[in-house]
């Protein structure tokens, strides 16, 4: 199931996408939302009997995280190499607020502080209940679904702070959409095409089964130093091809059996 969040008659709502179309800024002709009753993180999915057209509803950021998003650093080898950087012995972790989440389609303005904001294609875990300390083998326990993320990054804060806070973590630094989708595993997850395109050129294209630490790892890991709470996000890594974008500029960020993620930036 795709469970997306969009804005109706100036409502947020949760609604369950039907229809075919992994775009859904190019194709929500075809599909429709039904609309949830309350927050399926904490009633579950209760499909009403209200509907609409994709095309008549915004769609806003699947999830917005009540506690908080984990990155994932350096979690492909080919990714690791074009900075120049190490291989991790173990997952690298850094923090994302919540004010960094903006949703498909919705315009990021570039911080004037920076001027070498570089997109990273990532595909992006949802918790679905709290957890601590768990188990590789009981992951898909605890993980509501998946979505896509756009891990943006402020190069030059990254290199001359002491911290990645600021490079990883301004207002719009984090895109995510266009909905989560409920019916992958932790197994489904092990090979899947992530690609981000770049005013329509391909720009990165890799195969998670490529990443340096897979979901279950990832998920376990995280779960070990942080307490995970319902809606909270993990990044888990970029293939190589990062790049800047400048203002006027529009990515589309795929993976694979989720759908594209659209983000469109400006000064």
């Amino acid at each position: 199931m795709r469970i997306a969040r969009f804005v109706v008659d100036a409502e947020p709502q949760y609604g369950l996408v039907e229809g075919e179309a992994e775009n859904p800024q190019a194709d929500s002709e075809d599909l429709e939302v039904v609309v949830l009753h309350g927050d399926p993180f904490f009633q579950g999915i209760q499909p009403t009997a209200t509907r609409h057209r994709l095309a008549d509803v915004r769609l806003v950021a699947p999830i917005i995280p009540r506690s908080k998003i984990v990155g994932i650093g350096r979690n492909w080898a080919d990714h690791a190499s074009e900075l120049g950087n190490a291989v991790p012995d173990s997952p690298q972790f850094f923090l994302k607020p919540n004010t960094s989440v903006v949703g498909p389609g919705e315009p990021v303005t570039l911080p004037a502080w920076s001027e070498q904001i570089s997109y990273e294609a990532e595909l992006a875990v949802v918790i679905g209940t709290i957890c601590k300390d768990v188990p590789a083998e009981r992951v898909d326990d605890v993980v509501f679904g998946y979505t896509v993320g756009n891990d943006l990054t402020a190069r030059d804060a990254q290199r001359s702070d002491l911290q990645w806070a600021r490079a990883k973590g301004f207002d719009g630094a984090c895109p995510l959409g266009p909905w989560i989708e409920t019916g992958l595993t932790s197994a489904d997850t092990e090979d899947l095409g992530i690609r981000m395109e770049l005013d329509g050129a391909v720009v990165q294209d890799g195969r998670t089964s490529d990443m340096v630490f897979g979901v279950k790892e990832i998920v376990s890991a995280v779960s070990q130093a942080f307490t995970l709470l319902p809606g909270d996000v993990i990044l888990t890594g970029t293939p190589a091809g990062v790049g800047l974008v400048e203002g006027g500029q529009r990515t589309e960020a795929t993976v694979e059996g989720i759908g594209t993620l659209t983000t469109v930036f400006r000064r």
